[in-house]
């Protein structure tokens, strides 16, 4: 596979873990998926030296295709409010969490290795008290290659929203700390609200920013995709973003189990072996040629039943196509009550999937 740019999707989530576990499930076409506001809960308890019950341990939603980058939560009150995910088939990249260099809840840094040179990829969320732009523009870094800061910025100006008639001084600060990473504002190639307000007398409006490198013609602009609106309140940005070109493995060919494709190769493999004839191998000529003719059935049936899908770990196979109905059925009318549909049939179909695993 040649790799000429990297895929990014970045959403407020509202802290709701089916988000990010659909996000996870259907966007595979993205090399990154950037999370604000992040759900965390506690798993289980691991034993304690401390306590006689076992500490919390908190954790996150997970996905065997994709690695998650975050801050390790020293408990429920003080989780990562930012959270990244890149999808497995980029191992190659080397990608790093950068606690180092950032060590804050609502900011999330993470690098890539390209061409012999280290690219960096911000996401963060600035709450009302705008606590995370605070930290960025009274901390000194020191970092060359950001490629991109994206997230939540909870900032209502005119310099982005046309609905909004005032400037904030909180948006002066903001492109401050852009200037410092030699990044600026991105426009949207098709403006509209990216916060939705279920609220009465509340009007919609931008809150969700992209600011982009300058140190490529490329990198000006990127697409909101109010069409992947979920039930959270925020719609998915999205951009392509150009890398120095990479070549690695990306594909493979696979038969699912216990699938139709499974079957059809089973049976023309017996099939054909019927046909065999191995009644003269008496040298190991013909023998040879037996044992020949057998890799090429082989062969054969699993090119015509095999389906070509991107290097993985795992796959979910509880996921299938009727879900990815009940999704567009909700995405088509908004209604609550598909939405509780689509949840109902994902919590029952994981229950069974997994009381069978175990």
């Amino acid at each position: 596979m040649k790799l000429k740019s990297l895929k990014i999707l970045s959403q407020n989530v509202c802290k709701n873990t089916l988000i990010i576990q659909t996000l996870l499930e259907t966007q595979k076409d993205y090399d990154i998926i950037l999370i604000q506001e992040s759900p965390w809960s506690e798993i289980q308890k691991v034993p304690s030296l401390s306590n006689s019950e076992g500490d919390p341990l908190i954790s996150t939603s997970h996905h065997p295709n994709w690695i998650m980058f975050g801050r390790t939560p020293v408990d429920s009150n003080n989780s990562p409010r930012v959270i990244s995910y890149v999808n497995i088939r980029l191992l190659p990249l080397w990608f790093l969490l950068c606690k180092d260099i950032i060590n804050h809840k609502d900011i999330n840094l993470i690098s890539f290795f390209n061409n012999n040179m280290y690219f960096f990829i911000l996401n963060v969320y600035s709450n009302s008290s705008h606590t995370a732009l605070k930290y960025l523009k009274n901390t000194e870094i020191n970092i060359d290659n950001v490629l991109i800061m994206t997230g939540d910025f909870n900032i209502r100006d005119r310099l982005w929203d046309p609905t909004f008639p005032h400037h904030s001084t909180i948006s002066d600060e903001l492109f401050i700390i852009a200037n410092s990473f030699n990044l600026s504002l991105s426009t949207a190639t098709n403006p509209c609200p990216t916060r939705y307000s279920d609220m009465s007398g509340e009007v919609n409006s931008v809150l969700d920013l992209m600011f982009l490198w300058n140190g490529s013609p490329e990198l000006d602009s990127h697409h909101i995709s109010p069409e992947n609106w979920l039930s959270s309140d925020y719609t998915p940005l999205s951009i392509e973003i150009p890398i120095i070109e990479e070549v690695f493995l990306a594909w493979k060919f696979t038969i699912s189990p216990k699938s139709d494709q499974e079957k059809a190769f089973i049976n023309k493999v017996i099939s054909n072996f019927k046909t065999l004839n191995t009644n003269d191998m008496d040298d190991v000529v013909k023998l040879d040629y037996g044992v020949k003719q057998i890799g090429h059935i082989i062969d054969h049936a699993w090119k015509d039943n095999t389906k070509k899908s991107r290097i993985s770990k795992h796959s979910k196979q509880w996921w299938s196509g009727k879900y990815s109905q009940a999704l567009d059925n909700y995405r088509n009318s908004r209604s609550l009550e598909n939405w509780k549909n689509f949840k109902r049939a994902v919590k029952n179909t994981k229950r069974s999937y997994f009381d069978d695993k175990i």
